[in-house]
């Protein structure tokens, strides 16, 4: 046991404090001080539990400051064996494609935790989201596998907890459901860590590894049959599909989202739909690519396919959360489209529509929580009128919904159009059907925003109360990056580039006659993405895979 605590504090960065383990390690025993805690000490637990989670922030803020933006490979780096008779090594690192995604966990959990206490055991409540921060921070960092699949079930128990005993309603069923989806779906991806692991040693004649670096550069799926390689990839991809979640493996989220306590609507939208996403980006398009462009029309079809249902579903809502979280398969269904065009401007487009995604509905489920503790209700004809003894949040309600229609000049509409770009250079209809979700977008939220900020305010609307200072002071960071990713995006797209460069240059080593799809006016005008034309420009036709557009 001292052992592996010694692994933990091990630091291969070029920090010498270890900043990844550190951020792992500090809600882990926040979790495991608060169970040690008597119960006679109730006041101690809130304190304790965002004591460590803003240190956490601030150590995702400090790693953000530290991480060199000219570098493609992994920074930070911690490494030590852990099962050396297995293989399996605690093996930490970042790089632009998870590096956001840590700042953004940083960020959202002491918002979290401080937007709401509950209103009973506190002790336990604190406990599971300092677990829950834990587990998403480790999956953001892990490069062994079996690492990478712990940190990725731990995350499930303390989310079924938050939603079952401290949630809304029908709030057993939600979270017993969310649980064995999830469950069920990451079953399959072991059996394909194992088989991935197994091929590499047996082919290259060396001891088992789940290095996600030694196994990336394997020669073992590609020297096995091209459908061994497909079906492993599979078993990872029903994971992956099950936890962003891609249509039709999408019907726990609604339930979850409308059960669960504000602080589990956050995390959940904000960081652990990511979890799904980043898997894709990470694990899917790297140990698999031959695999990934083989499947990629598939993915790029559910994600439009998602986006125009969860446009639809949440337009025909009267629960204003309900509503926020179908627009939440309609987002994701972005990021999928993007993922999947397998080119700079997507993938850009879809990893920093994780972090858009995370900031804006993470705000509008804060939001809808302030008004439900006022109101005691979330049914929109029950609501109206608020803007008039609620102004103030009326305006920021305003723009944070703008933020998630992606108004031009806020940071939806940033994530969105290369989406949207990059998709049109790899499967043109595809993202012309896209945009109509980004239509859709508009009607619900908007009218939405009529039905319960306009129109006469009658009985307890009239009185309720206006947003207090220490509320705004929480959706302050989130309001503030708001605005700097839609008018300034460059330190954020720029430390995301060299990795996605990467990333695409290992498909197209990997995959023969893949090629980035890209448009030949933008690389010849110079209007593409800069400096990665010079692998890119040498399309001929626009056509990039066998899933890019005739």
């Amino acid at each position: 046991m001292m052992g592996f605590a010694s692994t933990i504090f091990a630091s291969g960065g070029t920090v010498d404090f270890p900043l990844l383990s550190a951020l792992i390690a500090i809600p882990a025993a926040g979790a495991v001080l608060l169970t040690l805690l008597p119960r006679s000490r109730p006041e101690l637990f809130r304190q304790i539990a965002v004591l460590l989670s803003v240190a956490t922030g601030a150590i995702s803020i400090w790693l953000l400051a530290a991480f060199d933006s000219g570098v493609d490979g992994f920074q930070f780096r911690t490494e030590h064996s852990w099962v050396s008779d297995l293989g399996i090594s605690w093996l930490l690192g970042v790089d632009g494609i998870s590096l956001f995604l840590i700042v953004l966990t940083g960020i959202l959990f002491p918002i979290a935790i401080m937007a709401e206490e509950p209103d009973r055991d506190p002790k336990q409540y604190y406990a599971w989201l300092l677990l829950l921060e834990a587990g998403c921070m480790g999956v953001f960092m892990a490069l062994d596998l079996v690492m990478f699949f712990i940190f990725f079930e731990i995350v499930l128990v303390p989310m079924y907890f938050l939603i079952g005993r401290w949630g809304h309603g029908n709030r057993v069923f939600a979270a017993t459901k969310f649980f064995l989806y999830t469950m069920a779906g990451s079953a399959l991806m072991l059996v394909g860590i194992v088989t991935l692991a197994v091929l590499d040693a047996s082919r290259g004649g060396h001891a088992l590894t789940f290095s996600l670096e030694i196994l990336g550069d394997s020669q073992a799926l590609a020297e096995s049959s091209s459908w061994t390689a497909r079906f492993v990839f599979l078993s990872f991809a029903l994971a992956f599909a099950v936890k962003v979640p891609i249509f039709p493996l999408h019907t726990w989220l609604p339930d979850a989202h409308t059960e669960a306590p504000t602080a589990g609507s956050v995390i959940l939208a904000g960081v652990m739909l990511k979890l799904g996403t980043y898997g894709f980006l990470r694990f899917g398009l790297f140990l698999f690519p031959e695999a990934s462009v083989y499947f990629a029309p598939l993915f790029v079809a559910l994600g439009v396919i998602g986006i125009l249902y969860g446009a639809v579903v949440a337009t025909m809502q009267r629960d204003l959360k309900r509503l926020v979280a179908y627009s939440s398969v309609a987002h994701l269904g972005f990021i999928v489209l993007g993922t999947f065009s397998l080119n700079s401007e997507g993938i850009t487009g879809g990893l920093l529509q994780m972090v858009n995604h995370g900031v804006s509905t993470g705000a509008l489920f804060l939001l809808v929580g302030m008004i439900y503790q006022r109101r005691h209700t979330r049914m929109i004809d029950e609501l109206g009128g608020l803007q008039k003894s609620a102004p103030i949040m009326a305006g920021v309600f305003m723009l944070v919904m703008l933020s998630s229609i992606g108004l031009p000049g806020l940071n939806g509409f940033v994530g969105e159009y290369l989406t949207l770009l990059g998709a049109f250079m790899a499967h043109r209809w595809w993202a012309v059907i896209a945009t109509v979700g980004v239509i859709l977008a508009a009607v619900y939220l908007l009218w939405a925003y009529q039905r319960v900020f306009h129109g006469p305010a009658e009985g307890e609307n009239a009185d309720m109360p206006d947003l207090r200072f220490s509320e705004g002071l929480l959706l302050l960071p989130l309001l503030g990056l708001i605005l700097f990713m839609g008018i300034y995006p460059k330190p954020v797209i720029e430390r995301m580039e060299p990795s996605i460069d990467a990333l695409i240059d290992h498909i197209e080593e990997y995959v023969e006659d893949f090629t980035e799809p890209t448009n030949d006016v933008l690389v010849a005008t110079g209007a593409g993405h800069g400096e990665d034309t010079e692998h890119s420009g040498d399309t001929d036709d626009g056509e990039g895979s066998e899933g890019a557009d005739e």
